[in-house]
């Protein structure tokens, strides 16, 4: 279970990772074209999206590969799930169903790591 929890954790790490970079570094008038979402937000909150997205990628590989303060690693996916929900209420309110499914499989992943490294297969 290890192994499938490392395997997770790069997939989710990678993902947030590439959704958080353009967040943190494209100005949201550009941003507009391809997330309509970006509207409801100011530039701080896009901004402070990405960032969380990025940190928490980070956060789901770097600590528990250094062993420096291993808890982190579920903590970022306990983090990462809380911004998932917050991305399906923005696009329920946003009508953009079609990007319900990818924010609701992040998501879960999310959960099983934080489940698994908070539990049974901690470092």
């Amino acid at each position: 279970m290890n192994v499938v929890l490392w395997i997770l954790q790069a997939i989710l790490a990678l993902a947030v990772f590439a959704a958080g970079t353009p967040k943190l570094i494209t100005p949201r008038s550009k941003l507009r074209e391809k997330m309509s979402w970006v509207d409801g937000y100011s530039d701080t909150g896009v901004k402070l999206i990405g960032a969380a997205e990025v940190l928490g990628g980070l956060g789901l590989i770097l600590p528990a590969a250094t062993g420096i303060a291993p808890v982190l690693t579920p903590l970022a996916a306990a983090g990462i799930a809380i911004v998932m929900i917050g991305a399906m209420i923005t696009h329920v309110r946003a009508d953009e169903k079609p990007q319900l499914v990818p924010s609701a499989v992040l998501f879960v992943v999310a959960v099983i790591i934080a489940w698994g490294r908070f539990g049974p297969y901690h470092f």
